[in-house]
């Protein structure tokens, strides 16, 4: 019987114990990074950041930062402020993370905020509306 490799258990789709683990050490490094206010960016300025969540790829080269500006406002601005300030951050993090190398940084806007925003409002707006079979005499 032919036995899988490593990630045969996990099907090669989860994220290792590693991989987690440097995923929360950069998003650690990255928030207080950017809590630190170094990070000098016309599209930052007066802008607080939560970073839900740090995707770090199989080999550890490539970190994806899930963000998102307090209050959801100016979410657009904000990652492309965060992409031009990445190099910044990513020498910011290499002096708090102690790894091999440092991942490169891409970010992304967090969309779960927005998705349960959607379905609450689906669930709000179906428990408001009549049932369809009400009005029938039940014949």
């Amino acid at each position: 019987m032919k036995r899988g490799g490593r990630n045969a258990s996990r099907g090669g789709k989860e994220p290792s114990q590693r991989q987690l683990r440097v995923g929360e050490l950069v998003r650690h490094a990255l928030i207080s990074a950017l809590g630190s206010g170094e990070v000098r960016d016309p599209g930052l300025d007066g802008v607080s950041v939560t970073v839900t969540e740090v995707s770090i790829s199989p080999d550890l080269r490539n970190a994806t930062a899930y963000v998102m500006p307090l209050g959801g406002v100016g979410t657009a601005e904000v990652v492309e402020a965060l992409q031009r300030a990445a190099p910044f951050l990513r020498r910011m993090v290499a002096h708090s993370v102690d790894t091999r190398s440092v991942p490169a940084l891409s970010f992304v806007a967090y969309s779960s905020f927005d998705n349960a925003d959607r379905i609450d409002a689906l669930l709000r707006a179906s428990a408001t509306e009549p049932d369809q079979d009400e009005g029938r005499d039940g014949t």
